[in-house]
């Protein structure tokens, strides 16, 4: 028998949104019982079955919408009414959107972004830590975080942007930091925050604009200086005021989406 789990894990270690259908309740003559599980990837791959025919195919389609739209509903299906099927029976099907982990993609292995990666590893984050500096990256001794001793140019092509990434540039070195903040900056994002100072800042941006290749409004998404102004005076304290920010940024979507649940209740929703 497959292990939809299992195979909800493997794709979402690779970024992929699924949705998982259930069959929560039956009545009358049906296909298949409360129980049976679907999974739907977002690239269109079925794993399981939650009866076949016409049921199955509007579920997927329905799938597909939830995927789309970052959201989970319960579908009542009438066999006979809406898809023709001669059992005749009623099938509710709650489709739960499982979307993969955001990732935390950190450039630099020093204090504070050691710092960053420790904190950011008790919460929902994938946790990449990039730095050439093997000996900065084996200082970090939590497990969970992934460790990437590569060189900032030759990494960067191979790592996936995508709206669900989260980007933190602070290595020992300004002009690295420039060349990868260019880079992110045309790729998309969640979040991309560089650390510095005033000055660090002021010069990044006026080299960015005089370059012609970045505008004011593609700037203006990046965070930097990096965090909250707490006054922050150690790496700690330093990691926590970039962190309090990129969670905020992760909540932010989260939260207009519950509202309009709130506002707009839809707990059983005919699949017509």
């Amino acid at each position: 028998m497959l292990n939809l789990f299992k195979i909800l894990e493997e794709e979402s270690a690779r970024g992929i949104s699924c949705a998982m259908c259930v069959i929560v309740s039956t009545q009358g003559s049906t296909p298949l019982k409360t129980g049976a599980r679907m999974l739907v990837t977002e690239q269109g791959k079925l794993f399981g079955t939650i009866g076949g025919g016409n049921l199955e195919k509007k579920v997927i389609e329905n799938s597909m919408e939830m995927i789309a739209a970052k959201e989970s509903k319960l579908f009542r299906h009438n066999l006979l009414q809406q898809h023709g099927m001669c059992c005749g029976g009623t099938v509710d099907v709650f489709i739960e959107c499982m979307m993969p982990p955001e990732k935390l993609y950190i450039f630099g292995a020093g204090h504070v972004g050691r710092a960053l990666a420790n904190y950011a590893a008790d919460l929902s984050f994938q946790v990449y830590v990039i730095d050439s500096r093997a000996e900065e990256l084996n200082r970090i001794q939590n497990n969970v975080i992934n460790k990437l001793p590569l060189t900032y140019d030759r990494l960067l092509p191979s790592l996936p942007f995508d709206q669900r990434s989260y980007i933190a540039i602070m290595t020992y070195d300004h002009q690295i930091d420039r060349e990868i903040l260019a880079y992110c900056l045309k790729k998309p994002f969640a979040y991309l925050g560089m650390i510095g100072s005033k000055r660090k800042v002021e010069v990044t941006r006026k080299k960015f604009l005089s370059t012609q290749l970045y505008s004011i409004e593609e700037l203006s998404r990046v965070d930097m200086p990096m965090g909250y102004n707490t006054g922050a005076t150690g790496p700690e304290e330093i990691a926590i005021s970039i962190l309090a920010k990129i969670i905020e940024e992760k909540n932010k979507q989260k939260t207009f989406q519950e509202k309009e649940v709130l506002q707009h209740p839809s707990p059983l929703v005919s699949a017509q």
